[in-house]
Order: structure tokens, then C-alpha cells, then sequence
């Protein structure tokens, strides 16, 4: 009897009583970053109420910041391209801790039990992992070059890819010592990499030589292959002014969409068979092709000098269904996670313009300081993010 009056009079006190500070009351799963990249800051937003709510400052060089929450919602790990790794608390609005990692970084990714946070850097190139919570180093994996496109697997498994020598890694950080395996060579120059969305795919962008390799991670010995080999990036071709971001390739209709490379075309191809299914002509050079939530759409930016504009593709139909100006420099899009809204970064005009999905139609605005990638929470519960 004694313990149930304690338990009552406990649910009865207020939150500040057990703890928990008015900054801490708010909820995590409407919120989200926007990378503001010429200043080092990243604006705080709502996305349920269509505003910002605050700005985190100090974060160091972000001309090409990505980042991976926790899987409460609670931090963010920002990764900045100087070699910064900073932890940020959404409640409180502040950087919690910092470190300069690496001379030269490329991206991150969260274990999946949130307890290690890995980052791939140029220079020097390899990954390093950490304790999510403290920062204190846990591993270092030396690479020979750029190390590019690393992404988590379940079970505290991460998976990279090597510029320089055209080799792919996985690492299990889940004993005490790291195991590191070679996953064979994966073609000249790999630019990027990206996990598919069940995390059973693990798809390299080639630079040096055409085609696409593809690593089959639910395989007991994971091996490239090589598709597309009559496509690629060569002399004829335009100049390449920005290349496209693998993370943004979209997974739908039981197809992967692929940017081209130099051209002004989205490749669709068969997931099962990995066989070219069509092509479609678009607006200028993809750079995202984001696949909207619960629904066949595809939205694709572009590299300058055409980045105004973003397209809406039918995954069905291959055909462009609807064509958008938002702005100047159309960096990057982000979806509400059922897919109602797209939030679309506009640099050069200074904010960030949400649209209804449905119907096209225009709902906000929001100022902001030079803006880039948008991350909302509910990447938390996402794998190969």
C-alpha cells in the first residue's frame, strides 16, 4: 500500500520537481536542424508549427555538414568538413561536446544502438568511432585515401568505401577489438555510396570508370558487382558541376533511381535483377532524388547553373509530373516522415520553403542563413542515416 501512495504521489508532482527543466518538457519528434553553411550554425526548427526556434552557433566549417541523431531524438552529431564532431542537444539548444577529429571529413553515421558515432575523413583518410555519449575515441581505422560514403548496419556494423584504392570496408565494432573485412574492390574512384532502405544493399557511384557496383550485406560473403557498364561519366559528356549525393538516391516501386553523372537524366533501375529499366530526361543535373513517403513520387534538385528548380517524377510512368521554381540555389530537400509536406532549402534567397505535397501549393516560409542539407529527428529511426 506503502509503495502505490509513493508511486501516486509522485505522478502528481511537477516536472520540475523530478528534474526535468521547461526546456526539457518539449517533444523531439516535430523537430529538426537546417545547416545554415556560411556561418557554422544550424537553425532549430518545428516543423509542426512551420518555424525556427532557435539557433546553435560554434559549430565550425559547414560547406558540407551531414548529420545522425540519437535514437531518442535527444542529440544530434554534426559532422563539419574541418574534422569536426559535434554533439548537440535539441532541448536545450547547445553544443554539449566538440572535438576536431580530422583535418578533413566527409561524413558520419550512428550505431544502431546509439552508442558509437563513426566519421570517414579525407584527410587523414580512414573512419574513426566514438563513445556517443562522452566522444572519447573508441577506434581508429587508417585508410590508404579519401575514405567516402560510410553508413551504419545493424548490429554496430559500419560500411566504407575507399576513393583511392577502389576498396569497400565493413567494420563490426560490437567485441572489444574491431574487425575489419576487405569486402573486394569495387571499381576506380568511387565517389559515394549510399544503404538501401532495408539495409540489404550497399550501392558505390563510380567516377573513374562507368557503372555502378552493388555489395549484397545479407550475404554470408558480401561481394561487388558491377551493373550499368555501359554507363557512366566520359570525355563527351558535360562537365559535372556538383556531384550527386548517394544518400539521395531513392528506393521505390521496387526500383533504385539513380542520378546520371554529367547528365540530365534519372536511371531506373530493377532492384531484384539490377537491370536497366528507363530513363528519364530532366530539368539539368540530378543532384538529390529523394523518394517522397507513402506515395510513387520522386523529387529531384539540380547542380548549378539550373538549381532553381525542383521536378516531381512518377516512379510508375518515369515521366516528369510537375516542375517547381522555389528559389535561387535549391540545395536539399527533406520530407515530413508520412510524406504530407517537403521542407526545400533556398540559398541563395535566404530560407527554407515548405510545400503540401499534394497540392504543390506553397505553406511557409522561413528565414535563414544561407541554408543547405535539413535533418529532421525522425531520421533517428532510419537505417543507412
Amino acid at each position: 500500500m506503502k509503495r502505490i501512495l509513493a508511486a501516486t504521489a509522485l505522478a502528481l508532482l511537477p516536472f520540475a520537481a523530478i528534474g526535468m527543466d521547461a526546456d526539457q518538457s518539449r517533444a523531439t519528434g516535430g523537430l529538426g536542424l537546417v545547416v545554415e553553411r556560411a556561418t557554422g550554425s544550424v537553425l532549430v526548427i518545428d516543423r509542426s508549427e512551420h518555424d525556427a526556434i532557435g539557433r546553435i552557433e560554434g559549430l565550425g566549417d559547414l560547406s558540407h555538414a551531414s548529420m545522425s541523431y540519437s535514437p531518442d531524438e535527444r542529440f544530434a552529431y554534426i559532422f563539419g568538413r574541418d574534422g569536426g564532431l559535434s554533439k548537440v542537444d535539441m532541448l536545450t539548444q547547445k553544443v554539449v561536446a566538440r572535438t576536431i577529429q580530422a583535418g578533413n571529413s566527409i561524413g558520419g553515421a550512428i550505431s544502431d544502438d546509439g552508442k558509437l558515432v563513426a566519421v570517414s575523413n579525407y584527410t587523414p583518410g580512414g573512419v574513426k568511432v566514438f563513445d556517443a555519449k562522452t566522444l572519447d575515441l573508441v577506434a581508429d581505422v587508417p585508410a590508404d585515401g579519401k575514405t567516402i560514403g560510410l553508413a551504419d548496419l545493424p548490429g554496430r556494423r559500419f560500411v566504407w568505401t575507399v576513393w583511392d584504392t577502389g576498396h569497400a570496408f565493413m567494420g563490426d565494432f560490437s567485441g572489444e577489438t574491431p574487425v575489419i573485412t576487405d569486402l573486394g574492390e569495387v571499381g576506380k574512384n568511387p565517389f559515394d555510396a549510399v544503404v538501401t532502405d532495408d539495409a540489404h544493399t550497399y550501392l558505390i557511384g563510380l567516377f573513374g570508370e562507368k557503372g555502378v557496383s552493388a555489395i549484397d550485406l545479407w550475404s554470408d560473403t558480401p561481394k561487388p558487382v558491377k551493373f550499368l557498364k555501359d554507363y557512366g561519366k566520359i570525355e563527351d559528356d558535360m562537365p559535372v558541376y556538383k556531384m550527386p549525393h548517394l544518400q539521395g538516391w531513392a528506393f521505390t516501386e521496387g526500383q533504385f533511381v539513380l542520378p546520371a553523372v554529367g547528365r540530365h537524366e534519372l536511371l531506373w533501375v530493377n532492384r531484384e535483377t539490377l537491370a536497366e529499366v528507363g530513363r528519364t530526361q530532366v530539368h539539368g543535373q540530378p543532384v538529390f532524388v529523394i523518394a517522397q513517403p507513402a506515395s510513387p513520387y520522386v523529387w529531384v534538385n539540380f547542380a548549378t547553373p539550373l538549381n532553381g528548380v525542383v521536378q516531381v517524377v512518377d516512379s510508375r510512368t518515369h515521366e516528369v509530373v510537375k516542375t517547381l521554381n522555389p528559389g535561387k540555389a535549391i540545395l536539399h530537400m527533406e520530407f515530413a516522415p508520412r510524406g504530407a509536406e517537403v521542407w526545400i532549402s533556398s540559398r541563395d534567397d535566404n530560407k527554407i520553403i515548405v510545400y503540401d505535397t499534394r497540392s504543390f501549393e506553397k505553406k511557409a516560409e522561413i528565414a535563414a542563413q544561407s541554408p543547405s542539407g535539413i535533418f529532421f529527428t525522425a531520421r533517428a529511426h532510419q537505417p543507412g542515416l
